[in-house]
């Protein structure tokens, strides 16, 4: 078995977060809490904005066709910038695009313009790219690379309490205010009127966005004054397109930008679509419909560290495929199930969820080295996943009319999640990079 990607069998034996590496540890870990934060604040606009400015769902999922279509426009821009200076570098550049996205919502809000809302969630998620191609490799070097994955889990386990948090600043001060007329109501109303309801609503939307960006510049602030052991890699030679060669020539790593291209699309899709879901089926108001979702997302991080806590019996591989298997009979549910049984089912999905993304990256990495630098940047650039499916599931949903049908979707894309799981289950990456090894 090839050792760039065996799976050694779980141990207790090195340390998770070597005790000197833990307050930077703390300090990056807070990163992942914060754009938590704002992927998921950013996923209750589509039923803020189908309600204000009475959009279809494939209208609204521009929201993240703009917020994920950055991650594939920056993230190996991103990554070349890291490999030139270093990870903390990247960090703080990503921090400072986060918070001015943030800000343009207040110019936005004052336009009453739904592009320019795309555009600051554009330069937003543009900071976001950029922070994630250098804080999860980051995370990975702090320690054993023996302890990687799971070091990735526990700082991605901090990553839906700000989702969480999120969902409730979204709760409490954007779809709480929102106007309880329809699209039909609205059509109705004189343009004075409209406008005046829509200025209040889109004032409540920019609100949070503000709010969090005072906060981003502190948080950048301590980590530029924060000892990191982080070295610049300028001094090294340095070629992208051999290095790129090496990562070609790794099955285990291109199939993890798959499968991630392909799970960033679920789990986009499934949580921009649950209070739309929700609504349908229960008849509840976008505030009230919020609560399932923060629901979803409290499961969402309990397993995460159960899922953590496992990685020390059971290999993360196995755990994805199990996972993902569960995922799919869970989301076949969701399409075929009606009231409570549906709704169940929906929240259910993201248990399974938790411990995706930071798996295939943990296990997509692995044994790529200085490559990882310039690797990161491929399985980040999947996350335009989330831009692409979220998409099709409005597409479906407007042709039928039937928001069950388009998650038809995610149900596919948690296939491919299995597959790669399965894939190591197999030993067939290992077989692939040995043969390639030896020719």
């Amino acid at each position: 078995m090839s050792d760039s990607v065996a799976e050694t069998e779980p141990s207790d034996e090195p340390a998770v977060v070597p005790r000197h590496l833990l307050w930077p540890f703390v300090l990056l870990t807070s990163c992942f809490a914060f754009w938590g934060l704002a992927n998921n604040m950013t996923d209750t606009l589509l039923a803020a904005f189908k309600r204000i400015l009475s959009m279809s769902d494939f209208r609204t999922s521009w929201v993240q066709m703009a917020f994920y279509g950055a991650y594939g426009c920056l993230a190996l821009p991103a990554a070349l910038f890291v490999r030139k200076y270093t990870y903390k570098a990247g960090v703080m550049l990503g921090l400072a695009l986060f918070s001015v996205g943030a800000l343009l919502f207040y110019p936005a809000s004052l336009t009453m313009n739904y592009f320019h809302f795309l555009v600051a969630l554009y330069v937003l998620a543009s900071g976001l790219s950029i922070l994630e191609t250098s804080a999860n490799p980051f995370i990975v070097s702090l320690g054993p690379e023996a302890t990687g994955t799971q070091r990735l889990n526990l700082a991605q386990s901090f990553n839906p309490l700000g989702s969480i948090t999120g969902v409730f600043l979204s709760q409490q001060f954007i779809l709480s205010d929102l106007n309880r007329a329809g699209a039909q109501e609205r059509a109705q109303m004189g343009a004075e009127q409209l406008r005046q309801i829509q200025s209040a609503e889109l004032t409540a939307v920019m609100g949070p966005y503000v709010g969090v960006a005072l906060i981003l510049v502190v948080l950048c602030g301590l980590i530029a004054v924060t000892d990191m052991p982080d070295e610049s890699a300028s001094d090294q030679e340095f070629r992208l397109w051999s290095t790129l060669g090496r990562l070609f020539q790794k099955p285990h790593y291109l199939g993890g930008v798959v499968a991630q291209f392909f799970y960033i699309g679920a789990q986009i899709g499934v949580w921009s679509f649950t209070i739309r879901y929700v609504m349908a089926e229960l008849g509840n108001t976008e505030a009230e419909a919020s609560t399932y979702y923060i629901g979803a997302l409290v499961l969402f991080t309990g397993s995460r560290f159960l899922s953590t806590w496992l990685m020390s019996y059971v290999k993360s591989s196995t755990l994805l495929l199990w996972l993902s298997g569960l995922a799919v009979g869970l989301t076949a549910m969701v399409i075929g199930g009606s009231g409570y049984v549906g709704v169940i089912a929906l929240v259910g999905i993201s248990g399974c969820m938790s411990l995706m993304f930071p798996t295939i990256f943990g296990l997509s990495v692995r044994g790529l080295g200085e490559d990882a630098k310039i690797g990161g940047s491929g399985l980040i650039m999947a996350i335009a996943g989330g831009a692409a499916f979220p998409a099709i599931q409005g597409l479906i949903s407007d042709a039928t009319g039937s928001i069950h049908l388009a998650f038809v979707v995610p149900l596919f894309c948690f296939v491919v999640t299995a597959l790669y799981g399965l894939a190591f289950w197999n030993d067939w990456f290992s077989s692939a990079e040995g043969r390639e090894s030896s020719a």
